[in-house]
């Protein structure tokens, strides 16, 4: 049967009923044809709501993400916030770190276990994640604090205070982390997004503000504090959330079941074994996408002044907000990605695939075009001294669309079994992204780092594209999807 939403090459748009589309009434039947289409109960409509929704909340949250950044500058000074910055980084990358993979794996166990009626194993994977989340994030907490005690005389003294403050922020923050991943496997959007890119900004900002308004100093401590406090009740909210919504979704698949599908007390020791066989391969990959998104502002930090490390996050960051599209499509097609194959629907797969790789791409390139052309008076927002970091965006940006024009790849890889090649196409490219920083940087500085990060930024693209299509025999190359045009139809 073929696809609805793929236009024969010889189609002609104007031809037939699609003539009166450029009336008025015509164009009024067209959106009542739209809005009917997104609001329908089949699955590829709810797909494409939870991408809306996703991108939605990403925009908001990277609008407001950018806005607390600018906030944070002008309130601490460049100095102060560069001490911020790599603070904050240190945060995102042990929090990130230590949920082990559950968070990802999640995006694909979820969905399978709901398809197949595993309610056991499903409710014994939501608590027990979380548990192992903040579990090895206490001890990695634990072990950053001896660390900073013992390394104390080789650590400059203005971090030390504030690396200290951001260390309790890094067991709820793997809480969350796999509390994002559960969401998105439920297809939950709002309850994934929301919190953690939110409502977490949001409270930081209060609590700054009000810190300031008590006379407390505008220091890098203050910041960490506000985090502190926005991470930990962000957090907790999201698991009580995700709790009540998980219980009400149970209860009406009983219902609807008539018999109860397992209870997460019959759980084994291979089920536990099974979700860390799994996982492996995504710590490896977790920590190299974590790597190639941070490596060079810690490697920056470790050579240059804290104010050259403000300047080179701010110019980063404003770039990066073209890569909220990427990880927006991501969080919406994983589960559709694993519910497809599992229930071995290969056609609607192939085409939903195709989709996803239109739906990063080209909202990316638009907004690159727009994100550079409001470059410097987005630079000037956090202060003028932070122009100079527009070259920065200018090299950034090559790397940040090569990775958007393959698609979800790294998804749709991770959903499909293929995780442990994923994780050695990132290994070599953290690799790579490692030693051209440590090349770069001392020589050109700011310049160095950004051409480190987008040169690994494309070596990744390119070997996940090559596992894709060698392995699973998807060609998800932009160039190679140009003839499908993914479209809303009634």
């Amino acid at each position: 049967m073929s696809d609805p939403t793929i236009l024969p090459a010889h189609q002609d748009l104007t031809d037939g009923p699609a003539q009166q589309s450029w009336t008025v009434a015509g164009l009024f039947e067209r959106l009542q044809s739209l809005l009917a289409a997104f609001f329908e109960r089949d699955e590829r409509s709810r797909a494409r709501r939870n991408a809306v929704t996703a991108f939605a909340v990403r925009v908001a949250s990277a609008g407001l993400l950018y806005f607390m950044q600018i906030a944070l500058a002008r309130w601490t000074g460049t100095f102060e916030y560069g001490i911020y910055v790599f603070v904050w980084t240190w945060v995102l990358v042990l929090g990130g770190l230590a949920p082990v993979g559950l968070n990802i794996i999640a995006m694909r166990l979820v969905p399978e276990y709901r398809e197949t009626g595993a309610r056991g194993l499903l409710l014994g994977f939501v608590n027990g994640s979380r548990w192992a989340s903040f579990l090895v994030g206490t001890l990695i907490a634990a072990g950053g604090a001896l660390g900073v005690y013992f390394f104390e005389p080789y650590v400059t003294h203005y971090y030390v205070l504030p690396l200290y403050l951001a260390l309790i922020c890094v067991p709820i923050y793997a809480v969350v982390e796999t509390q994002d991943g559960l969401g998105r496997g439920f297809a939950w959007m709002g309850l994934a997004l929301v919190p953690p890119y939110v409502l977490r900004p949001l409270l930081i900002l209060a609590g700054m503000g009000l810190a300031l308004l008590a006379g407390l100093p505008a220091t890098a401590a203050t910041a960490a504090l506000s985090a502190i406090a926005a991470t930990w009740v962000s957090g907790l909210l999201q698991l009580l959330l995700l709790n009540r919504r998980i219980q009400t979704d149970q209860a009406l698949s009983d219902r609807s079941a008539g018999t109860p599908t397992g209870d997460p007390a019959d759980l084994q020791l291979t089920d536990f074994r099974h979700w860390l066989t799994l996982s492996a391969p995504l710590i490896v990959i977790n920590a190299c996408e974590l790597i190639l998104q941070n490596a060079d502002v810690l490697i920056i930090s470790a050579t240059l002044s804290p104010t050259e490390v403000a300047i080179y996050f701010a110019a980063a960051k404003t770039m990066s907000l073209i890569m909220f599209v990427h990880y927006a499509v991501g969080s919406a097609v994983a589960n559709r990605f694993s519910a497809l194959r599992a229930r071995g629907d290969e056609a609607e797969l192939k085409a939903f695939v195709s989709d996803a790789v239109a739906w990063t791409f080209w909202p990316s390139l638009a907004a690159a075009v727009v994100i550079l052309a409001l470059g410097q008076p987005l630079l000037w927002l956090f202060g003028p001294e932070f122009l100079i970091g527009y070259p920065v965006m200018l090299i950034l940006v090559i790397g940040f669309l090569f990775r958007s024009a393959m698609g979800p790849a790294e998804f749709l890889l991770n959903m499909l079994g293929e995780q442990t090649r994923c994780a050695a196409a990132l290994v070599a490219t953290a690799a790579v992204n490692i030693v051209l920083n440590l090349l770069l940087v001392p020589t050109f500085g700011l310049l160095g780092a950004a051409s480190a990060t987008s040169i690994s930024l494309a070596v990744a693209a390119l070997l996940q594209y090559a596992v894709v299509r060698h392995r699973l025999g998807y060609d998800v190359a932009i160039w190679k999807n140009l003839r499908r045009i993914p479209r809303v139809h009634g």
